[in-house]
């Protein structure tokens, strides 16, 4: 996992610096700062109103007695979609909006609650549908309360 990470943090950066330079050759480098500047902008304000909207899509599951997985989930997707919104760059900013469509944060939400991403915390043997076999066991019975 190190390694992958190193990776990635080696490589975003040198493609995004590649295409700051070939957008600057074409558009100069004042319009390629004002657009790096501007998709963070509008990036933030996108954001805001789509984490709103996921904060009361939250709150609707939660009224009707349910687990909010999905919308939880696209909360945290949003959250990496502003971090990449606010990294300087072409390549990270267009994975930050797309992140912010809808549907497709939708998707991939449930696509990560579909591999269990959600359970990567719980131990395997407590995880639903896995374990070494063991099954819980209800065993019926009455009791009597004495007050001695």
């Amino acid at each position: 996992m190190f390694r992958y990470l190193l990776l990635l943090f080696l490589l975003v950066p040198l493609v995004e610096i590649y295409f700051l330079i070939k957008v600057g050759d074409v558009i100069g480098a004042g319009w390629t700062v004002f657009l790096v500047v501007f998709t963070a902008v509008l990036g933030v304000w996108l954001l805001r109103v789509q984490g709103i909207s996921t904060v009361y899509k939250v709150q609707a599951t939660l009224e009707q007695g349910e687990l909010p997985a999905t919308a939880i989930l696209e909360g945290m997707l949003l959250l990496v979609a502003g971090a990449l919104l606010l990294t300087p760059g072409f390549v990270t900013d267009t994975i930050g909006f797309l992140l912010l469509i809808p549907p497709l944060r939708a998707r991939l939400a449930g696509w990560m609650l579909l591999k269990g991403v959600l359970q990567a915390g719980m131990p395997p043997s407590r995880r639903p549908g896995t374990g070494t076999g063991h099954t819980q066991r209800t065993i019926e019975g009455e009791y009597e309360r004495r007050d001695e």
